[in-house]
């Protein structure tokens, strides 16, 4: 019995797709001046797939790899929005440094064979006041 269809290879082929798009996005974002602060950082049920510097702004970068641009930007909903909130409201729990910074949800768009798209505030973060 052949295990390529199957739910565990499937699961394998994602995560090495995300990872692959993970680090192009991380490539990316150096090239524009971006400095890495984490990785895959977990916290509160969430995810953020990277923590970038630039300046005196910290980016929370959700990436997202799908067959087109548009299909990949319309996976970060609502429920992905305030799951990855509570992560960057996390993380600045354990960087208080950082809430000096201009604060910002961005994302990066992988799809093959085009390069990768930053969106630049992608949604507003629920972090509190």
């Amino acid at each position: 019995m052949s295990r390529i269809g199957s739910p565990l290879a499937r699961r394998r082929s994602a995560l090495r797709r995300g990872f692959r798009a993970e680090t192009l996005a991380l490539a990316f974002l150096m090239l524009k001046g971006y400095r890495p602060l984490a990785r895959r950082y977990g916290g509160k049920g969430g995810e953020i797939d990277l923590i970038m510097r630039r300046g005196r702004a910290i980016a929370f970068v959700e990436v997202k790899a799908r067959d087109a641009v548009e299909a990949a930007l319309e996976a970060i909903g609502p429920g992905k929005r305030r799951v990855f909130s509570r992560a960057v409201a996390h993380w600045l729990t354990r960087n208080p440094w950082a809430v000096s910074f201009d604060l910002r949800a961005d994302a990066v768009l992988v799809a093959p064979r085009r390069l990768p798209r930053h969106v630049v505030a992608v949604f507003e973060l629920e972090i509190g006041a």
